[in-house]
């Protein structure tokens, strides 16, 4: 521990490499003392700013010996996912920017083509897509003549994922010698080390075994039985002793498993695979959080971490949020309904599911990184008479489009689909949840609900068990600032209802979810600042919505709307719908048709004009002209 939070001298070996072309300069000791100065910025920065840690720590030397043995950027790295890449970053000329991680206008958390073309020819933030990206990139290459490699590197249990098992079955036939290297940090295959496969991959990787086997075949293609026996015999050796059968079958030759912490070993074995003119997967066995103790005790939980003091590690800071207030509620119901059931795409801990796992370890699945197969899934257990709850992050609900509405929408299943880390977060525009209502509200016979606060998700969530409908429950991420109280009286469901938080006279402001503290906010500012008596309202249902209501007060008042959600498709986008042919919207106020960057929300909203003085400032702006106010 004390070698990673070293501070880095004047004797910096990662202050003299600008490219990967000089770690290739470098000798065995360096390239060590440089993978712990990668880790010592990589915990230093990601304390500082947040950010994903043991993902990218588990991969110093990996990335070292990628470096080392294929021509990059001329060859390319495709990381799945991309928080693996902290240490591809520093290496690619981003040193500087990485102070800035997560940081407005500052590094992005993932690949991005918009920060280094050269070197992150393709982007990603999401599970599952690097095999598919590199085999196309792989082939592009050949049809220009070129012999550039796309090497994707798979981990945190991406391989799994249905796109990544299609990109596999699809690498046999499309001829490209593609290098895929699983990263498997006991995340996506069983743990397979020991000498007994060390020694033999050893030996079926080594160029000398590779020329004496071709020899042999030549020889023994003269006796036909003879080589047909010892090919069965090669081919049962090596579905005994090695995991790789699996892969062999695929028309994929498997090497490995490799010590992922030792670049000789590493460099080895990449050489031979890159050198084989048949597609090959390298496992290589890592160890999340490598080189810092807490982060190798609890993995998991340091994963995706908010700024910390890395002496001391992560502190609980016993806050109620949505996602514990979700998970607390979930197991409240389950107590006295055995039907219920929750469902994971290997979120548990993220959606607040390990309170429910831990009392109803029967009753949660976790489907790995596969969130089309967790809809069906769910939809299937709703037919089989069970209530299933289905929590997956707003951003890869996006994955599950077609089965939302083919398997649970259309059918009217009783699927209850909690969207958690709904809205604009740091991480950026691969997992902004800003995209989701355009698509929900879309769907026939479905629910959409958007809690204001930890006690508003419990009623809604008692709500949506008691409807026995398709209902989708979306919440964002962190606390809603509420009191959570489980003894609270729910209501009876009143779906297609909404709240009004403030009484005003003067303009009336539409909104939904946490954002109703920002219109409050706003709401004081207007009466402090100008005379404007605004009233607040929390459409709390966004299908069906209080269109009613919406009537009356377009009628009266100019009315606002505001949401984190993408102005198209979302809050104002329903009460257009439900305002056609009277008085209309007055104005709209949420993230505009492009992409939202990463960065501090605080610090993004206010960029696009969406904190409570720029909204009362811009409505004040709007309702009076010469100093006089329009009706």
């Amino acid at each position: 521990m004390k070698e990673t939070l070293r501070t880095l001298g004047s004797e910096s070996i990662l202050d003299r490499i600008d490219t990967p072309a000089g770690l290739r300069q470098l000798s065995p000791a360096e390239l060590e003392q440089l993978a712990a100065e990668l880790r010592s910025v990589i915990l230093e920065t990601v304390s500082r700013n947040g950010g994903h840690l043991s993902s990218s720590l588990g991969t110093v030397e990996l990335t070292l010996a990628l470096h080392l043995v294929f021509d990059t950027p001329r060859d390319s790295l495709i990381w799945d996912v991309g928080h693996q890449a902290y240490a591809h970053k520093l290496l690619t000329g981003r040193k500087k920017l990485f102070r800035h991680l997560r940081q407005t206008d500052g590094c992005s958390g993932f690949q991005s083509r918009v920060e280094s073309p050269q070197y992150d020819v393709i982007g990603g933030g999401h599970a599952g897509t690097a095999i598919s990206a590199a085999l196309g990139l792989e082939v592009a290459a050949r049809r220009r003549g070129d012999d550039a490699r796309a090497v994707p590197i798979v981990g945190d249990g991406s391989l799994n994922c249905g796109i990544s098992l299609e990109g596999l079955n699809s690498v046999e036939e499309s001829g490209a010698p593609l290098v895929i290297v699983l990263n498997d940090n006991r995340m996506s295959i069983d743990h397979n080390v020991g000498a007994l496969p060390s020694y033999l991959n050893r030996i079926i990787s080594g160029r000398a075994y590779g020329h004496f086997k071709a020899l042999a075949k030549t020889m023994l293609r003269k006796i036909p039985e003879l080589y047909r026996s010892v090919q069965k015999i090669e081919e049962a050796t090596k579905s005994v002793f090695l995991p790789g059968g699996l892969f062999e079958e695929l028309g994929i030759r498997y090497l490995g498993p490799v010590n992922g912490h030792s670049i000789p070993d590493l460099v080895r074995l990449l050489t031979a695979a890159r050198d084989s003119r048949r597609p090959v997967i390298v496992h290589v066995i890592t160890e999340k959080g490598h080189g810092y103790a807490p982060a190798v005790e609890a993995p998991e939980r340091y994963h995706g971490v908010p700024p910390f003091d890395p002496l001391l590690g992560l502190r609980s800071s016993g806050r109620m949020t949505f996602s514990r207030a979700f998970g607390e509620t979930l197991a409240e119901l389950a107590e006295t309904r055995p039907e219920l059931v929750a469902i994971t795409a290997a979120m548990a801990s993220g959606t607040g599911l390990s309170v429910f796992g831990e009392r109803f370890p029967d009753r949660l699945f976790d489907v790995g990184i596969a969130e089309e197969h967790a809809v069906v899934f769910a939809s299937g257990l709703a037919a089989g008479g069970l209530h299933p709850v289905a929590a997956i992050y707003s951003t890869f609900m996006q994955r599950a489009f077609d089965p939302i509405y083919h398997d649970v929408c259309l059918q009217k299943l009783p699927v209850i689909l909690a969207l958690d880390r709904a809205g604009m977060v740091e991480d950026g525009p691969t997992h902004h949840g800003i995209y989701d209502l355009a698509f929900l509200r879309a769907m026939p016979n479905l629910t959409i609900f958007a809690p204001a606060d930890e006690n508003e998700l419990r009623m809604m969530l008692h709500w949506a068990v008691a409807m026995k409908t398709p209902v989708a429950l979306r919440y964002p991420r962190g606390s809603g600032g509420a009191t959570f109280d489980l003894s609270r009286p729910v209501p009876p469901p009143e779906p297609g209802r909404a709240a009004v938080l403030r009484e005003g006279s003067d303009l009336a402001i539409w909104t939904f979810g946490t954002d109703c503290r920002v219109a409050l906010a706003a709401a004081e500012r207007l009466e402090r600042q100008y005379g404007l008596s605004a009233m607040v309202v929390n459409a709390r249902c966004l299908k069906p919505l209080d269109a009613e209501l919406a009537r009356r007060h377009a009628g009266l008042l100019p009315v606002f709307s505001l949401e984190d959600h993408v102005l198209c498709g979302g809050l104002a986008s329903a009460l257009d719908e439900a305002l056609a042919g009277g008085p209309g919207l007055t104005g709209r106020f949420g993230w505009p048709d492009q992409v939202i960057p990463f960065g501090r929300p605080e610090e993004v909203r206010k960029r696009f004009g969406l904190t409570a003085p720029q909204i009362a400032d811009a409505i004040a702006g709007k309702l009076k002209v010469g100093g006089r106010f329009r009706p």
